[in-house]
């Protein structure tokens, strides 16, 4: 009997908005859901810690892939070192874009709170993908937390942040990186589909 898989999405600073890729899939992958937060602008590392874990512990199917970018990756690494041995059975995988340094000097102060990033390994499989030219952290630095939390890495050339500002709307080929990361088959048919897909304004 095959797992039912869910995917839980968390987004960066300020979220994602309509026509960020993590919206699209939304829209497109089976069971899945974003994490609800109170401070998207101001990031409290605690709300975000903790929705994520509401939001796993309470999932409706047998597995969970984390699909996190920015800030959102950060999060996943806080909330795996208070929670990821309690429930790394119910994680599949996680996709990890983008993560943002929050150790950085030119870092933002509303994302200093993150700081410093757990180094542990992450209890379950995950692919960290990064880019050559990504404001938020450097090629080097995106290396290295995949490599402090025991990461397949995939490093993009020039693809900025990985968001709608870098032109990663729908974002058709991450769709392979989330096949990869969750070790399944290529999603043909979801690429097919995310063809037609309309953008509209997700609630957070």
């Amino acid at each position: 009997m095959s797992e039912e898989i869910g995917y839980l999405i968390i987004p960066g600073w300020n979220g994602s908005g309509a026509n960020h890729w993590q919206s699209h899939w939304q829209l497109l992958l089976p069971n899945s859901k974003r994490i609800h937060v109170e401070s998207w602008s101001q990031p409290d590392l605690e709300d975000w810690i903790e929705a994520i874990d509401r939001d796993v512990r309470n999932a409706p199917t047998d597995k969970v892939v984390l699909i996190a970018h920015s800030l959102g990756c950060v999060a996943v690494a806080h909330w795996s070192r208070r929670y990821g041995a309690e429930r790394a059975d119910q994680i599949k995988s996680a996709l990890l874009v983008a993560p943002a340094d929050t150790e950085r000097e030119s870092a933002p102060d509303a994302l200093r709170p993150f700081a410093p990033i757990p180094d542990d390994y992450l209890p379950f499989s995950s692919l960290v993908v990064g880019s050559t030219n990504d404001r938020a952290a450097s090629a080097i630095r995106a290396r290295d937390l995949a490599l402090h939390w025991g990461s397949e890495f995939e490093l993009l050339k020039d693809a900025g942040h990985i968001n709608t500002e870098s032109g990663h709307q729908r974002w058709i080929e991450g769709l392979r990186y989330l096949a990869r990361a969750s070790r399944e088959p290529a999603p043909r048919v979801l690429v097919a589909q995310s063809q037609s897909l309309s953008p509209h304004l997700l609630s957070y």
